[in-house]
């Protein structure tokens, strides 16, 4: 008889708490049990790591193999146990020693020919470790590199369970040599001096990205609404160290990580209006995954054709816009992914996109359109900070002037600017940017702007709601941070007033 015990991750998010795998050796027919809350595809482990162990040489026990999860009220998923599970089985049977086991993580999965294949969740798995005291961690040799970017542990890459065994024994294991990073392809940012007019939307794009506001852009079709969303990333500053391991982790559970260094600009994402509820907030039968709002955290999430999305997906976001996260539950857990994206929506005024302009060229009915544009509520309406409406250009392509607009790298300059001053005045108080500065804060630890008089003549009308006065506080913020000022003054307020409420002509354009 023999017992000894291994560690793994069980993952609920990002999550993780340590699992000690359990097994004890002998008594009983020969059989192989499996204890502790297993789902379906930790439960067909036996077989598959039987068999592994077959494969490389090793013999499974032949004696009755009883194996516990440990704690046993915890439920258990996935198939990166495998790697822990024969560690804990072969020191039990003594094939190989167990010295390392006690301070060690094991992720992996097993196939059948006793090679160790990658996982989803190995980032946030090997943090979680981390997190729990934890210094060494045994992972597939192909995701070394991305278990690497935790601070502190001692990973080791093994690619089959002969390594394993040498890696439990001491001994050391040879790993291939990294891909070169110019094998790595990284898409190009866009650039915002390819959108010919539209200034003022231009600078609404500037304001959103300096206070990391949300956007609305309305407008007939080919104004640019989607050549601006795209753009927006570009102006976005890199992400701190911290902010890209929260991408990162995220794209690992997700499966989508793939470079060998922290990507440090803000993520990108535009799901198509097809989408359905699970895919853009997350979901799954058994096992959470995260949606796309979350592979958008800390970037930007770009809904185009708004008003085409499904009443239900739109509705979905509204818990997340105020608390930047999203929590999904279960019938056995429920999940917390992040979720503080940039949230940017582009809309038509009516299904043929041409209601409102001149020229009388729109066809369908005042009530159709009425319908169409109330297809976005107006709860979501009033989470967006920014109502940008766009007007047809001008000026032809071809004019020598309308080629005259800034780039990105300029626009981006003053983006950093204000966001440099934005975390001097936050500093200490747990905030980054204006968006995320809550209302009490607003009124109480900062200094109010003057003009406010201007906001309660907006609600004396009804047309500001109290979420929009926060709103409008933290706008007049960023304009002020754009031009330098250290406090909002009647003129910022007023500005803000306008960019919440979608009215033009109140900034100079050229």
């Amino acid at each position: 008889m023999g017992l000894a015990s291994a560690r793994s991750v069980a993952l609920a998010g990002l999550d993780g708490h340590v699992v000690e795998i359990e097994a004890f050796t002998g008594g009983g027919l020969p059989r192989t049990v499996l204890v502790g809350l297993p789902d379906t595809a930790l439960y067909e482990s036996r077989d598959r790591c039987r068999a592994a162990v077959a494969s490389a040489g090793f013999s499974w026990p032949d004696k009755l193999v009883t194996i516990n999860l440990l704690p046993a009220t915890l439920p258990k998923g996935g198939s990166h146990y495998d790697l822990g599970i024969v560690a804990a089985v072969l020191a039990a049977d003594q094939a190989v020693p167990d010295r390392i086991l006690d301070h060690t993580v094991l992720m992996g999965e097993l196939g059948l020919d006793g090679r160790v294949r990658p996982v989803r969740g190995i980032l946030p798995g090997i943090m979680a470790a981390r997190m729990h005291g934890f210094d060494r961690a045994v992972v597939p040799m192909d995701q070394v590199h991305e278990a690497r970017h935790v601070a502190g542990m001692r990973v080791t890459g093994v690619a089959s369970i002969i390594d394993l065994a040498r890696v439990m024994r001491g001994q050391p294991v040879l790993e291939p040599d990294p891909p070169t990073q110019e094998a790595v392809e990284t898409p190009g940012l866009l650039d915002l001096g390819d959108v010919v007019g539209q200034a003022e939307a231009k600078w609404a794009i500037e304001v959103a990205a300096a206070g990391g506001h949300h956007l609305f852009l309305h407008g007939p079709p080919g104004v640019g609404k989607t050549m601006l969303a795209a753009r927006l990333p570009g102006l976005l500053p890199d992400l701190t160290t911290t902010q890209a391991l929260e991408v990162a982790a995220v794209r690992s559970l997700a499966g989508t990580l793939s470079s060998l260094e922290l990507d440090v600009r803000p993520p990108y994402a535009d799901p198509h209006h097809s989408a359905s509820v699970p895919s853009l907030v997350g979901g799954g039968a058994r096992v959470a995954k995260p949606g796309a709002i979350s592979l958008a955290h800390r970037g930007v999430l770009f809904l185009d054709e708004a008003a085409e999305f499904p009443a239900r997906v739109l509705e979905a976001l509204r818990t997340p816009l105020e608390q930047g996260s999203i929590l999904l539950g279960r019938t056995q857990q429920q999940v917390r992914y992040p979720a503080r994206f940039q949230l940017v929506l582009a809309a038509n005024p009516c299904p043929c996109g041409q209601a409102g302009q001149p020229g009388g060229q729109c066809q369908c009915a005042p009530m159709r359109v009425r319908q169409y544009r109330d297809r976005i509520s107006g709860p979501i309406l009033d989470r967006i900070d920014i109502h940008q409406q766009l007007q047809p250009l001008r000026r032809s392509l071809v004019h020598p002037l309308a080629g005259a607009t800034e780039s990105s790298a300029v626009v981006g300059a003053r983006v950093a600017e204000a966001r440099a001053r934005q975390r001097a005045r936050l500093s200490g108080l747990g905030w980054m940017t204006n968006a995320e500065v809550p209302g009490p804060a607003l009124r109480s630890v900062l200094p109010l702007p003057q003009g406010l008089e201007l906001l309660d003549e907006a609600v004396t009308r009804g047309s500001l709601s109290a979420r929009g006065i926060d709103k409008c506080l933290r706008l007049a913020w960023t304009c002020a941070d754009l031009i330098g000022k250290d406090v909002p003054t009647r003129t910022e307020v007023r500005l803000a007033l306008a960019l919440r409420r979608g009215e033009p002509g109140l900034r100079e354009v050229a």
